[in-house]
């Protein structure tokens, strides 16, 4: 009995030792597929959902959407980001209002999980493909999102509404006008 299981046992070794040589020889037939990372660095296409760097998007005249409400800030599970906010009188209404003074990002301790990205009312903050990061120092992987001198993109004041009596009495006139 065992001498049986011996030569069995023998002969299932090299039975499953060609099964992998056979697989070996198929994928050394095969084309490779290793991408060249250096080489093409530009016509690399990354996913849809890859993460890599956060930024704060600014338009031409250096504004932002950041209404510094730290929604991002207390959605970040290690702390990665800072939001620094200053308080300033708005010259509309004369109401105290927030104002994003600095908003920091340390790339170092990211994650890359995206819960700010999904906590921000307003969609100031978004995921960049761009990942390379390597740095000689950690004080560099601190960053500043938002650029110096930037402001929140002002937005323009709704036109009053007219009152209803003087509604009224305009298309009163507007119908004798025309009768």
């Amino acid at each position: 009995m065992k001498l049986i299981n011996y030569f069995k046992n023998i002969f299932l070794g090299l039975w499953h030792l060609m099964q992998g040589m056979y697989i070996t020889l198929l994928n050394m037939c095969r084309p490779k597929v290793t991408e060249q990372y250096p080489e093409n660095r530009g016509t690399y296409e990354y996913g849809e959902r890859f993460r890599a760097l956060l930024t704060m998007p600014h338009d031409e005249e250096n504004h932002h959407k950041c209404i510094a409400c730290g929604m991002c800030m207390n959605s970040c599970p290690n702390g990665t980001i800072q939001v620094i906010a200053k308080t300033e009188t708005d010259p509309v209404t004369g109401k105290p209002k927030r104002v994003l003074d600095k908003h920091l990002y340390n790339l170092g301790s990211c994650i890359f999980c995206g819960l700010c990205v999904a906590a921000c009312p307003t969609g100031a903050i978004r995921f960049t493909n761009h990942f390379e990061h390597a740095v000689f120092t950690k004080e560099r992987l601190l960053l500043q999102l938002n650029r110096p001198g930037s402001s929140q993109a002002a937005k323009p004041a709704p036109a009053p509404k007219p009152a209803p009596a003087a509604a009224a009495a305009t298309t009163e006139r507007a119908e004798t006008k025309t009768a």
